[in-house]
């Protein structure tokens, strides 16, 4: 059954491609077709791979893996920063820091120096320095959280991706595609779909068009979130069901030794 309501699609102006002369061949397949000089986008196409992304992210999500969503531009920030931070998943929203996962190790190095800053308020020993230094490390601070404070809890490597703007975006791409990490991209007229694993073929700079498609997204990695969670609470209560049954067994086994220690004492 399709998560994706064609005409809810076509109401936010998700057909809405790039002028002709922007035009990626690679988008060929994802033309309808073209008018006053603008390339419109088939949404029968999209509803297809929008439900095929989305039904993969659910799994992600239900395995317990991370998804990082990226989106630096001014239409998309605000929608994918409140999204993703509902789902507790990491995001880019500003600049993306160059080798954040190429050179994962370093970027966490950064973040552990927030930790650090962080503590050192925490403990009073911020206070004890002079204000030049205070001001310092408190600039640094403020740096560090603008670029890498959406991150601050990703641990480890994400498992996929979720970029808005494939061209804008090309340095995440290009990261994610050296280490095998799969992407999940909107792609409009003037990219290259070829260069991600699950394109979505719709209209990347209407914020109306980004936030249809995220919500739909946003959607289905609750639903992965929620299967993990009732997954979870099913595992847990087989657990304890098991003990009390063990519980219950051992009980039995007790009363039946009183009762053949009882049944020797009166043959006696």
């Amino acid at each position: 059954m399709s998560r994706t309501n064609f005409k809810e699609l076509l109401e936010a102006g998700v057909h809405f491609g790039h002028l002709k002369k922007k035009w990626n061949p690679g988008m060929t397949p994802y033309v309808f077709m073209e008018r006053n000089g603008i390339h419109i986008i088939d949404l029968n196409k999209t509803v297809s791979m929008l439900d095929e992304a989305s039904a993969a992210l659910k799994q992600i999500a239900k395995s317990g893996r991370s998804i990082l969503f990226v989106a630096t531009k001014k239409q998309a920030k605000n929608i994918v920063s409140e999204c993703a931070g509902s789902l507790n998943m990491p995001y880019i929203t500003e600049r993306w820091p160059g080798g954040l996962l190429t050179n994962f190790a370093t970027i966490r190095k950064s973040i552990k120096k927030m930790d650090t800053i962080d503590k050192m308020s925490a403990d009073g020993t911020l206070a004890t320095l002079s204000k030049r230094e205070r001001l310092q490390i408190s600039r640094t601070r403020e740096k560090l959280d603008r670029n890498l404070g959406s991150i601050a809890k990703m641990n480890r490597m994400p498992s996929a991706l979720f970029v808005v703007d494939i061209v804008k975006e090309h340095i995440a791409v290009a990261e994610a595609t050296k280490l095998g990490i799969p992407i999940f991209a909107m792609a409009d007229t003037n990219s290259d779909p070829a260069k991600v694993s699950f394109p979505i073929p719709s209209n990347d700079d209407s914020s109306k068009s980004i936030s249809k498609i995220i919500s739909i997204v946003t959607e289905a990695v609750k639903e992965g979130l929620s299967d993990r969670e009732q997954a979870n609470a099913e595992k847990a209560q087989a657990k304890l069901d098991k003990n009390a049954a063990e519980v219950k067994a051992n009980e039995a086994k007790v009363e039946e030794t009183k009762t053949e220690e009882k049944k020797v004492t009166k043959e006696k």
